[in-house]
């Protein structure tokens, strides 16, 4: 629409300028002496990058963008002991890269039916920790997690969510500070099922307490806020 000669954006689409204005500001308050704390739920995104990519998550470029630049305090895997023969080098590549593993058994009931699940652990370690941190990172699309993520903000601490879109919670996109969709870039953030190498990158331990990097192009990511979601998002049973 043009008036007067100028080229005028029609009204409904104002709201375009309003989200990036808001992504803009989310990604300012990212500064390199944030204490960054980093928890990933394993399950969520192995059954995520499973049933809808049939992939691999690929750990450690995940754990780098997490970090952005600033100083990781701690980063903990939650996972669930299986009969995989490959879960015991899994969870030395973890270690490898900088992430501790916390590790319960998966609980049989009577009639067969079976559980596991680190909820409680992961929301109870968020809590223990955050006064520790100025940021909690929580790698999970479970909308369980929206209660913890109001009572982290509401003691301060700002907190970031990184999950697929597709099987996000909409709750947690809305409540967290900052959402980064790893469908962004699938190649960077997945592993084809069927290579060799769960944990993708260097098995060399990286030491990012005591040393910063180099922040992440934010032209890579796709960072959404509240004003994009329309409609609940299923999330992936764990």
């Amino acid at each position: 629409m043009q008036v007067f000669g100028y080229q005028i954006m029609p009204v409904k689409d104002w709201w375009k300028i309003c989200v990036l204005y808001e992504v803009n500001n989310m990604e300012t308050l990212q500064h390199t002496e944030q204490r960054v704390l980093v928890l990933f739920d394993v399950q969520n995104m192995y059954y995520s990058a499973k049933n809808i990519f049939n992939a691999k998550v690929n750990f450690h470029e995940i754990l780098k963008t997490a970090v952005g630049g600033r100083k990781l305090v701690r980063a903990i895997a939650y996972v669930i002991k299986t009969e995989i023969r490959e879960e015991e080098s899994f969870h030395k590549a973890l270690m490898n890269i900088g992430i501790e593993v916390k590790s319960k058994d998966l609980q049989t009931f009577i009639g067969g039916s079976k559980k596991g699940d680190w909820d409680i652990g992961i929301a109870m370690d968020a809590v223990r920790l955050s006064p520790k941190v100025d940021t909690v990172v929580l790698v999970s699309g479970d909308g369980d997690f929206k209660d913890l993520l109001a009572y982290l903000k509401s003691h301060g601490c700002r907190t970031e969510i990184i999950a697929f879109s597709k099987t996000a919670s909409k709750m947690i996109k809305e409540e967290s500070d900052l959402f980064i969709d790893l469908e962004a870039n699938k190649r960077k953030y997945l592993i084809a099922i069927g290579k060799k190498n769960v944990v993708k990158g260097s098995q060399k331990k990286e030491s990012y307490s005591h040393k910063t990097h180099e922040s992440e192009n934010p032209n890579t990511r796709i960072v959404e806020t509240k004003t994009h979601h329309k409609s609940e998002v299923k999330k992936t049973s764990d």
